[in-house]
């Protein structure tokens, strides 16, 4: 695979130079492959990489006092990995592979060279993990304030949405390659509680379901029905620096 993964979801905000993607592309140099199931880093462990993903679904998840497990966020080709770590001795999350995954790992001072010889790419980056703290804090709120039907379906649209930035030939049908359990440990439902709501969208004509995919089949009503606003719209970034 040749490229940078990093660099395609960034180039949807900005158009990057040759400088830029040349910088990009030498984070992915290396690769390492992930089995489904494996841990890529673990939860109060120390760790000095970062990673870009390549290919393949991930989760990020911590393990909460009771022994249940909360997931924080699915991560997709092109997202930057353990940027929540780069800050702290120990990781504050665990990084899971869902499916058989690609990485790109590289040291922390690989980021600080690249911070230094081109400052638009710390912006984006800073504009990145801004985006995933804001959709975050959407899911947060969902949790504790919206319906357990609410919260699958902006999961389904959020699933969708991201999946087609780096993939567009994904359009209202796609694999969804999470199980009923992982969906409810990212919701703070249980499975048996996620089947009933994807049934009550079927119902009502919303989604349909054959074989592990997901087809959105009124996008519109599941967007109200979700209250869901896709965070990688309606951007500002007059204010970022010249590119170097």
């Amino acid at each position: 695979m040749a490229g940078s993964c990093f660099a395609d979801i960034l180039s949807e905000l900005v158009d990057l130079t040759p400088g830029e993607q040349g910088a990009l592309e030498k984070l992915e140099e290396r690769q390492r492959h992930v089995r489904r199931g494996a841990v890529l880093q673990r939860e109060n462990e120390a760790g000095g990489e970062l990673f870009i993903l390549r290919k393949g679904l991930m989760m990020s998840y911590v393990l909460l006092a009771d022994g249940s497990r909360q997931i924080l966020r699915f991560l997709f080709p092109g997202d930057m990995l353990g940027m929540s770590s780069v800050i702290y001795l120990e990781a504050p999350e665990t990084l899971c592979a869902l499916s058989d995954c690609v990485v790109s790992p590289f040291d922390r001072s690989v980021l600080s060279a690249l911070f230094v010889d081109h400052p638009r790419l710390a912006a984006l980056v800073l504009v990145y993990s801004k985006i995933e703290r804001v959709a975050l804090t959407d899911r947060l709120a969902a949790l504790g304030r919206t319906s357990a039907k609410a919260r699958v379906a902006a999961l389904l649209l959020d699933l969708r949405n991201r999946l087609r930035a780096t993939d567009k030939a994904v359009s209202n049908a796609f694999a969804l390659g999470l199980t009923q359990e992982e969906i409810g440990d990212a919701t703070g439902l249980t499975a048996v509680h996620v089947n009933r709501m994807l049934r009550q969208l079927e119902e009502e004509g919303m989604i349909a379901r054959d074989s592990g995919r997901v087809t959105l089949l009124d996008e519109r009503a599941l967007a109200r029905a979700a209250n869901y606003v896709n965070r990688f719209e309606r951007l500002d970034l007059g204010w970022l620096p010249k590119p170097a």
